[in-house]
């Protein structure tokens, strides 16, 4: 039973480690293309949302929409790219142009985001950070299990009843 209360925190600890990698990984992804992507013009070919309904806590019932835009654009070698982006500006509509930021390598994880580097690095430590104070909870909450249910000595916490009397 004990061992459940260093279970669910290190479980909860790698998917907070997993978060974080995916988060710099993007944020790295994104600043290179910002900064050493080619340019294409590309065009909005589709729009659509995304709905979530919240069904549990004190939110139950508010809904939550994403909206998310699907671009088409041609690479330097004539490749034709599709891929779908969240965050753009709620204006481009189906046939409108828009610059397309690309990498070569990878065109497929492009951005049509303007670049925004100090916006991005400042989002991204943010999180990172709440992420760093959610993993310390973790880590403290498995400390204080072991100095509570351990006592720190392995006796639980607790005097030994066949022991000395204080």
């Amino acid at each position: 039973m004990d061992s459940f209360f260093y279970l669910v925190p290190v479980l909860m600890i790698c998917f907070f480690a997993l978060i974080a990698y995916r988060l710099v990984s993007r944020a790295g992804q994104l600043g290179r293309t910002w900064s050493r992507g080619l340019v294409a013009e590309g065009r909005c070919v589709g729009t659509h949302t995304a709905t979530r309904t919240t069904t549990h806590g004190e939110g139950a019932g508010s809904v939550h929409t994403t909206l998310h835009h699907v671009y088409e654009f041609t690479t330097r070698e004539g490749d034709v790219v599709r891929f779908s982006e969240t965050g753009g500006r709620a204006t481009v509509v189906a046939g409108d142009h828009v610059p397309v930021r690309y990498l070569p390598e990878c065109p497929e994880q492009a951005t049509t985001h303007p670049p925004a580097r100090a916006r991005l690095v400042a989002g991204t430590a943010v999180a990172v950070l709440f992420l760093g104070v959610a993993v310390t909870f973790c880590l403290a909450f498995m400390g204080v299990v072991h100095l509570t249910f351990l006592g720190g000595d392995g006796s639980g916490g607790f005097p030994d009843p066949g022991g000395p009397m204080p």
